[in-house]
């Protein structure tokens, strides 16, 4: 944001220009920089270049091709991050749910007329009825499918069991509801946008000093969080981003002697989480 306001003052000193997270390059006040910089060096650096709204290909002309590329695996093998392990916990949505989402399905199929979702998402910003009662839909689907009982008794069973062991736990969720809910029954630390920042900095500072517990957190924490020994992370909602799962999983892969992280992945069966699911982990 300073380099944003300051633009004309840096513009006339600089050589070398490095993008951190440089995947928010494409958003308009961040590609002003780069076009307004002389700059001839440019770097870019980010864990995940590829974003799903193919805005990437907007990052390119501005600093440059990808020239180095390594996965968490790879990483993680040469010792540079933490070992790990995802687990992919299938859970059954109760009767009721699987019926309304069902019915739903019948109705998002006849709107988006076997079109796939990108296509659909690009009809409703033209304007077409029909696309945009089908991304209506899709997200009735999806609050059915993130915010199931049977997730949430899932997350909450798996994270007793882990601070059992002692372990230092992050749980991901995607909404501010269902985070209160599933702190509220866990008597976690909570942080997500609603609460003020000097509380939210006091509540990560008191878990980062723990040396157990649970934080549920929302999109806030998706980056820039880093919080050396948390080994678990609970994956309870969230999009089928490549680039969010990798940010999350990142949270736990700081390297510390003997230690070896595990990211949970809860996934409602017979659902499009599944596709999702399958999608965001690729390259992992």
């Amino acid at each position: 944001q300073s380099a944003f306001r300051n633009i004309e003052l840096f513009a006339r000193n600089f050589s070398l220009l490095i993008f951190d997270e440089a995947h928010h390059l494409p958003a308009e006040k961040f590609k002003l920089i780069a076009t307004k910089m002389p700059s001839p060096f440019r770097m870019g650096l980010s864990a995940t270049a590829v974003r799903e709204d193919g805005k990437h290909e907007e990052i390119f002309p501005l600093i440059g091709g990808i020239i180095f590329q390594r996965s968490p695996s790879d990483l993680s093998k040469e010792g540079y991050l933490a070992p790990f392990i995802i687990r992919r916990i299938r859970v059954e949505l109760s009767n009721e749910d699987m019926k309304k989402y069902d019915e739903l399905k019948k109705i998002y199929l006849n709107f988006s007329k076997g079109r796939t979702f990108n296509e659909v998402l690009d009809a409703a910003r033209k304007g077409e009825i029909n696309a945009i009662k089908a991304l209506k839909i899709r997200s009735q689907m999806q609050q059915i499918i993130q915010k199931s009982n049977s997730k949430i008794e899932k997350v909450i069973e798996i994270a007793r069991n882990e601070l059992s062991k002692g372990s230092k736990i992050i749980i991901f969720t995607q909404y501010r509801d269902q985070a209160e809910e599933i702190a509220n029954r866990l008597n976690a630390y909570l942080i997500h946008g609603g609460i003020e920042e000097k509380k939210r900095l006091e509540t990560l500072y008191r878990f980062k000093n723990s040396p157990s517990g649970i934080l549920v957190i929302t999109t806030v924490g998706d980056e820039g969080l880093d919080i050396p020994d948390v080994n678990v992370g609970i994956f309870v909602s969230g999009t089928g981003s490549r680039r969010q799962f990798v940010q999350r999983l990142g949270r736990l892969l700081r390297p510390m002697p003997g230690k070896t992280s595990i990211l949970y992945e809860i996934v409602a069966s017979r659902t499009s989480e599944e596709a999702q699911s399958k999608k965001r982990r690729s390259g992992i």
